[in-house]
């Protein structure tokens, strides 16, 4: 059986794509946490300015917007040869597995510590408390994030195909791109307004202004990875050879896959 799996090339690259999107949507989701500032990394001055009536903004970012970008191009990539249900199969399946993590990590958490643990870094005063520092994100934060994403990535299939059937396969870069844009602009805000304005009493005011601060920087990332979609379709259509990836795109959009 494993072996038949196996040998058929659409059924290897489903399972590779597969992987590599849930295991960089979950890494997203764990590192996280961190916040880092875009311009220092860079070797920049921060910028500050002011938006919204919210003064001393800068592009302080979550790591997770690192592999963000490259969950959505995988989106389209999937999007263009496996259609709406493999991508759908693949988002539920990946918000199923991040919620499963996230228990996972509750319960390591609570687990009692012998007393010499807690000091067993010299750099580390108290490794329990790092430790839930690091996994222990508030729900408020792991609900906004997974509904952002659910909703991004229905948002996305569904622009993808209506662009797609606009334009039938000219224009790559419109419809993965486009689509792309979109789905992150209903993500940058529909994660703080549940993680932050529900979850932590933020003004809306100080949510639109970092949402659109985070926006500006995916905006800017799907611009900048374009070409990377054509690279991925050039690498799959030469793995699947001509006549089998026209066929798996052609059953992608009619639904049949």
């Amino acid at each position: 059986m494993i072996h038949n799996i196996l040998k058929e090339r659409s059924i290897k690259l489903y399972i590779i794509l597969a992987g590599f999107f849930i295991t960089n949507a979950l890494i997203a989701e764990v590192i996280g946490v961190k916040i880092f500032s875009l311009e220092a990394t860079l070797g920049f001055e921060p910028i500050t300015f002011s938006l919204l009536g919210q003064s001393d903004l800068s592009f302080s970012l979550t790591a997770g917007v690192i592999l963000w970008p490259i969950v959505f191009i995988m989106t389209d990539v999937i999007n263009e040869y496996y259609g709406m249900r493999g991508v759908r199969y693949l988002s539920y399946l990946a918000v199923g597995l991040i919620a499963y993590a996230f228990f996972a990590f509750t319960g390591a958490i609570g687990l009692t510590p012998p007393a010499w643990w807690i000091n067993a870094y010299p750099n580390v005063p108290d490794m329990q408390q790092s430790y839930t520092a690091v996994l222990g994100q508030s729900n408020w934060i792991i609900i906004g994030s997974l509904v952002a994403f659910l909703v991004g990535q229905v948002v996305d299939v569904f622009v993808f195909h209506r662009i797609k059937k606009l334009t039938g396969e000219k224009r790559v870069w419109l419809r993965a791109t486009g689509s792309t844009i979109i789905s992150q602009f209903i993500d940058s805000y529909v994660v703080l307004i549940i993680a932050f304005y529900w979850g932590a009493g933020w003004s809306i005011q100080q949510v639109l202004a970092i949402g659109t601060v985070n926006y500006i920087y995916k905006f800017i990332m799907a611009v900048v990875l374009t070409p990377a979609i054509y690279l991925s379709h050039y690498g799959i259509d030469r793995y699947l050879g001509h006549s089998l990836a026209v066929e798996m795109k052609q059953a992608a959009m009619r639904g049949k896959v």
